[in-house]
This record gives C-alpha cells, sequence and structure tokens, in this order.
C-alpha cells in the first residue's frame, strides 16, 4: 500500500558568518583548538511528525522559510535527515526544480535519457515515451540541438515534458508549472491534473491557496520548521490566511 511516514523528523542547515574566508583563514581555522565556529546551525524542519496515505492529495502551506520545500525534498532524499526517519512506500516523481539535471553542452534528446536516468528510468523505458516527450514538447525541430541555445520557454517545456512523462505512485509538486506561451500552459495544466488524478499520492508546496483547496483533501500549516495545524483545507487555508494578514 503506497504511504509516507515522517517521524521526529529534523533537517538542520549551517549559516556561515564568514561568507568567502580564503583558503588560508579556512586552514587556520582548523588547526585553532577552542576557536569559536565561524556558523551557526538553523533548523529548518523541527520535530515533523506525519502519515500520508493512498487516496490523500495534501498542500503543505506557509510563510518562506517555513520549512516546505526542504520537507518535500528530504521525502524525495535530496536531503538527509539530521535526525529521524522517513518511510517511503511507492515510486516517486519529484517534480521539484525540473531541468536541474539538464547538461547545457547535450541536445535535447540526449538530456532526456540523461534526466531520464537520473529519475530511476532503465533505457528501453525512456525509449518508448521519447517520441511522446518531444511531441508534448513541441521541440521536433530543435531536439538535436544542445539545450544552451534554448530559450527559457523551450528549456522548461522540455523539463516539464520529461518530469510528466511518467505515472507515479507519489507525485511530489513544489510550487511547480511549466513555462511558455499562454497555449503550452493550459495544455501543461491538464497534463498536471491528470497526473495528479492517476497518482495513490500528491503532496504539493504552493502559496496559492485557492490551488491547494482546489486540488488537495488535506493541509498541513508549517512555521518555522514545525507543523502548526493539519486537518480539512478551507479550514486550515482559512485559519493561516487569518493569522497571517501579511503574507
Amino acid at each position: 500500500m503506497t504511504s509516507i511516514v515522517v517521524e521526529n523528523l529534523y533537517i538542520d542547515f549551517r549559516i556561515y558568518h564568514n561568507h568567502s574566508p580564503s583558503l588560508k583563514e579556512y586552514f587556520a581555522h582548523i588547526l585553532k583548538r577552542n576557536q569559536k565556529p565561524s556558523y551557526s546551525k538553523f533548523s529548518a524542519v523541527n520535530g515533523v511528525s506525519f502519515r500520508i496515505n493512498s487516496g490523500e492529495r495534501v498542500g503543505i502551506i506557509g510563510h518562506n522559510g517555513a520549512g516546505k520545500s526542504t520537507l518535500l525534498k528530504a521525502i524525495c532524499k535530496i536531503y538527509q535527515p539530521e535526525n529521524g526517519k522517513i518511510s517511503v512506500s511507492g515510486k516517486i516523481a519529484p517534480l521539484i526544480e525540473i531541468g536541474a539535471g539538464f547538461h547545457p553542452e547535450f541536445t535535447g534528446r540526449e538530456n532526456i535519457y540523461l534526466n531520464g536516468s537520473i529519475l530511476g528510468y532503465a533505457k528501453s523505458q525512456i525509449k518508448k515515451i521519447e517520441p511522446e516527450i518531444i511531441a508534448f514538447a513541441e521541440l521536433e525541430k530543435f531536439i538535436d540541438t544542445p539545450v544552451k541555445y534554448y530559450s527559457t520557454g523551450m528549456y522548461m517545456r522540455l523539463a516539464f515534458s520529461l518530469a510528466t512523462a511518467m505515472h507515479p505512485d507519489i507525485l511530489v509538486l513544489d510550487e511547480i508549472f511549466a513555462g511558455g506561451d499562454a497555449a503550452f500552459l493550459t495544455k501543461a495544466r491538464a497534463r498536471m491534473h491528470n497526473m495528479i488524478n492517476n497518482a495513490n499520492i500528491m503532496i504539493m508546496v504552493s502559496h496559492d491557496h485557492n490551488l491547494v483547496k482546489t486540488l488537495c483533501n488535506r493541509v498541513i500549516w508549517m512555521d518555522h520548521g514545525k507543523i502548526i495545524a493539519d486537518g480539512e483545507p478551507e479550514a486550515i487555508v482559512n485559519k493561516y490566511i487569518k493569522g497571517n494578514k501579511h503574507d
């Protein structure tokens, strides 16, 4: 059965106070005993626990820096927890920073195979969906051109088309919608809704509260790395808005 279980999760980051120490200074600090560290720790996720079961569509809301995206990246194994445990049952499709794995010197076609392998798909699987990815991205004429020559819109269309080509058990979204003209955005939104409908679990981060209320059947409100509230979308979103008039 598809599920995500997060137990007492902590993720810390270092905040460096000396932004550009020289190599000499760096080793000098290492060699000095009892030297105060030139960084402090920041708890991005602070003792978070929850469970998501099959059939749930979960939105995560909160101000910038609340720990929302960090939590999603931990679920997708991009970040390792300081403490705690994450158990995931099912195949994840992370739509987080799509296109981040593209190599600028490679062609669009080569990047389909490179990025597909990064996402965990076999070459035979990628070969089957390659024509559909190219057609959806509307890049038939440019697919064998290095992506460093692509416009931002072309780059994002290819990244979006590849990232959404498979049907996962768990769909993870972070403020994601494709770049491109109005016609492509309409097509992209329809594809996203289809993916959400077909996934066993969807978990998303968004500042668009209307979108969250439309797509989700559960909302988690995070603040300073902690869960403030967890429940029915309308009630949690309204509670968040009332407590954050400035947001």
